[in-house]
């Protein structure tokens, strides 16, 4: 009888699993997607940091080149 009952208390956490819906706009690719932008903010914030201590303007300008391209991956990003 207690195996009975263990099994509908199964059944029913998993009804309950799959009743609560995901709310619109969570997909794997939004988490991706907001994953990505993260990591390009991330690395934004790196090359900022390291034009303003950088010695030479060779690579001063090279960091600002790579700061050009992640704010661009950054607007491609939020414009999707």
């Amino acid at each position: 009888m207690a195996r009975g009952w263990e099994s509908k208390s199964v059944e029913m956490q998993m009804e309950e699993r799959e009743s609560i819906a995901v709310p619109p706009g969570n997909t794997r690719d939004d988490a991706v997607l907001q994953r990505k932008r993260e990591l390009l903010e991330l690395s934004r914030k790196r090359l900022l940091h390291e034009i303003e201590t950088a010695t030479g303007d060779r690579m001063r300008e090279m960091k600002r080149r790579a700061l050009q391209h992640i704010e661009s991956e950054i607007a491609a990003c939020t414009a999707r």
